[in-house]
């Protein structure tokens, strides 16, 4: 494991992306800094320019309420004592965005939309990336919870939850690997 994150070009940015599980005990990267990573998210393709994204910043007492929520989700399901284990490791992570998707009631429009919101979580982590800053997108079942939309104001029949995205400086950055190349191309004559 490596505590560097390489950033000199943009290879090597995408290929040396990592999920980070565990953070610094940093302050949370500056707002500004939020927002540019937000601004190259939105570059991302989207069919027919419908930019179908929502990006929530989430603060204090927002994360407060999301960490409350999962603890007693996860004391529904595990009991007390998982769900204290995870509160606590929920507790120290620095930052937290959630992203959402416009729905839309054509099934190939939704799809396109999700596919683009998707495009805009890997510009978002990638742009991060580059600054130093480690993402988790997390996807658990907090945010198929309608407590979840109603602590963020978000309209479960407008928008759809693609992710928490929780981010920060990397405690340390995991090495993985990939298939040969050779494994994931099929040339067709």
């Amino acid at each position: 494991m490596s505590d560097t994150i390489p950033t000199s070009t943009i290879a090597e940015i995408i290929s040396g992306r990592r999920t980070i599980h565990d953070f610094k005990p940093s302050p949370v990267p500056p707002v500004a800094v939020m927002h540019e990573a937000i601004t190259a998210a939105r570059w991302a393709p989207n069919h027919r320019l419908t930019e179908p994204w929502h990006f929530y910043l989430l603060g204090p007492e927002s994360i407060r309420g999301v960490i409350q929520l999962n603890t007693d989700i996860v004391i529904e399901k595990y009991g007390e004592r998982d769900a204290l284990k995870k509160q606590e490791r929920w507790s120290r992570i620095p930052g937290w965005l959630v992203l959402t998707c416009d729905r839309s009631g054509d099934p190939v429009r939704a799809q396109e939309d999700y596919a683009a919101c998707c495009c805009a979580a890997q510009n978002l982590m990638l742009y991060l990336w580059q600054q130093g800053i480690g993402v988790k997108w997390t996807t658990g079942d907090v945010i198929r919870d309608r407590r979840f939309h109603d602590l963020l104001w978000i309209d479960p029949e407008a928008e759809t939850v693609v992710g928490m995205f929780w981010y920060g400086y990397p405690e340390e950055i995991p090495v993985t690997e990939r298939k040969p190349l050779q494994q994931l191309i099929i040339e067709l004559p």
